[in-house]
């Protein structure tokens, strides 16, 4: 994998302008969906941590021709306790800076784990556009992370309910990176 940076400003800006267009349009279309399958669930990671799903996002769109998941972890800068129900409540708020981002097909909401690390859990259409994204959400997500947190990975070729189903399809087994998918329950 090539070196992690966000996208330029400018770039980047423009990326979350046509995004903003486009999710508005698929709400008109009520095609953003907001089912409960996987709330509840919870998510263990390599590097031992577990994160809830709070939140489900689907996009109605075709089944992806170039599947793809694309996990993105970041700390929040100083929030604590009760801050942390309060950015969860918040980030209803935050559909309209991704849902209409080309390719996306699902996101799963991780509350934050034991170090105050969420996650994002992606089902995405072509890994260069789950890339581009997460390179553009790093403009948005570095206003309000801890320096030096924000960290995506991309895994081509799969469909999120598999990695889910499992997750020992993620290969190598022994590798305790904290985007590594373990388990589910």
């Amino acid at each position: 994998m090539t070196e992690q940076r966000p996208l330029p400003k400018k770039v980047a800006l423009a990326a979350v302008g046509r995004c903003l267009v486009t999710t508005l349009q698929l709400l008109l279309q009520r095609r953003i969906h907001q089912p409960r399958e996987h709330v509840g669930t919870l998510l263990r990671f390599a590097d031992g941590t577990e994160g809830r799903v709070y939140r489900e996002t689907v996009i109605d769109r075709p089944p992806a021709a170039d599947p793809c998941v694309l996990v993105v972890a970041f700390r929040l800068r100083g929030v604590r306790g009760a801050g942390h129900t309060l950015f969860r409540w918040e980030s209803w708020c935050n559909t309209p800076l991704f849902a209409g981002f080309p390719g996306l097909i699902s996101k799963l909401w991780l509350a934050h784990d034991e170090s105050a690390t969420y996650r994002g859990f992606y089902e995405w259409d072509g890994a260069e556009s789950a890339e581009a994204y997460a390179r553009a959400l790093w403009r948005i997500l570095e206003l309000v992370s801890e320096p030096g947190s924000i960290h995506y990975h991309v895994l081509p070729g799969i469909h999120r309910d598999e990695v889910l189903a499992d997750p020992d399809l993620l290969t190598p087994a022994d590798d305790p990176s904290w985007w590594r998918l373990v388990g589910t329950r």
